[in-house]
């Protein structure tokens, strides 16, 4: 196991121990608790929540199910999903290997509430002064190690008949990976966007060599909420999934409304309405709860979660001790499971947004 792997699972240890804390300072109260906190970073995918969190649409649901939500943005993605598994909010923007490797294997029962969408060219690696992946051999990468930038780079190699003996891995925060892409020594890096349209966009050496077009429907964004949370206040994934799908609705299309949501996020994200429009089309965007439900009931979620957890094993991200690929299980729409059914801590949990398809919420 990495230095870093090692720092990661103390970290985790001492997250899975105040999460216990958490609980049982806490467990009491859970039933009469009417303030929730839902943490975001800023991603494509992700901006809707931005926009209904200032344009009251968060407040106009939370207030029809009494109670209320303060979404708050934070500028380090890890860090945000650090918080939540500490207890530090109820809910967190994540993708689906995140919520597996950080909440899920440090004991954070965790529920994928949306499945938001799937990155489509999102993220991608970028090279200095290059022609092909294949000029990936010997360089240094850049990225946030351990995140999905770290599966999307070993899915490359693999894809290409590499693997990691042949680069070296330099950790980097999301929130410093543009600047130090542009330093003279850094040559490669895995990106998401808006930073990889930024790289893009700034650096003229900059080439696209690889992105998740290439393995479509393994980077999955959720917005995810502790189970027990959701278990105590249904009324919770209700405000998130109806404020999520009304948000959704009103930036789709080619109305005035819908350009001026699109704007609004364009500007939160650093950049402007054709270059979010732009990161949009890399982003396989569920619309509706039709669209999300027909993806989280799909057979190939399995399949996919199945690869994440064979990776994130071998990167030993599955927590201290973890003896094998089984260590943390997972539940499905259908009720199937994968791992060790006696230690669920991650489930894809589509019910919420069935009722939203049904008009029910």
């Amino acid at each position: 196991m990495n230095k870093l792997a090692c720092v990661w699972q103390i970290c985790g240890v001492l997250l899975m121990l105040l999460a216990c804390l958490l609980v049982g300072t806490t467990a009491t109260a859970a039933d009469s608790k009417t303030r929730f906190k839902v943490a975001w970073s800023i991603y494509s995918g992700w901006m809707p929540w931005g926009y209904a969190s200032e344009h009251g649409i968060i407040d106009k649901w939370a207030q029809k199910y009494g109670i209320s939500i303060e979404l708050v943005q934070l500028n380090d993605y890890i860090e945000s999903i650090n918080q939540y598994s500490a207890g530090a909010f109820d809910a967190c923007g994540m993708t689906n290997m995140d919520a597996l490797t950080i909440p899920g294997a440090n004991g954070v029962d965790t529920t994928a509430l949306i499945m938001g969408d799937y990155s489509n060219g999102n993220d991608a690696i970028v090279l200095k002064n290059a022609s092909s992946f294949a000029d990936i051999k010997g360089r240094q990468v850049n990225l946030v190690e351990l995140s999905v930038s770290d599966y999307l780079l070993s899915r490359a190699l693999d894809l290409n008949g590499l693997s990691t003996q042949d680069v070296r891995l330099m950790n980097t925060s999301d929130a410093d990976a543009v600047a130090s892409f542009m330093t003279p020594g850094v040559t490669a890096a895995a990106l998401w966007n808006p930073q990889l349209s930024l790289v893009l966009k700034q650096s003229a050496e900059a080439a696209l060599v690889f992105d998740s077009r290439q393995i479509p429907g393994e980077i999955i964004d959720l917005m995810a909420v502790n189970t027990q949370v959701l278990k105590a206040h249904p009324e919770l994934g209700k405000a998130l999934v109806g404020a999520w799908f009304e948000t959704l609705q009103l930036m789709s299309g080619d109305s005035p409304e819908a350009r001026a949501a699109r704007a609004f996020m364009a500007e939160r994200s650093g950049t402007d309405r054709a270059g979010y429009e732009a990161q949009l089309t890399l982003t396989q965007l569920f619309y509706t709860p039709t669209q999300a439900l027909a993806f989280a009931e799909a057979p190939a979620l399995r399949q996919t979660m199945d690869k994440v957890r064979r990776f994130s094993f071998a990167k030993g991200l599955l927590g201290q001790g973890a003896g094998s690929v089984d260590a943390v299980g997972m539940q499905f729409a259908d009720g199937s499971t994968l791992g060790d059914e006696g230690n669920i801590k991650l489930r894809f949990d589509p019910s919420y947004v069935r009722l939203a398809q049904a008009g029910a919420l």
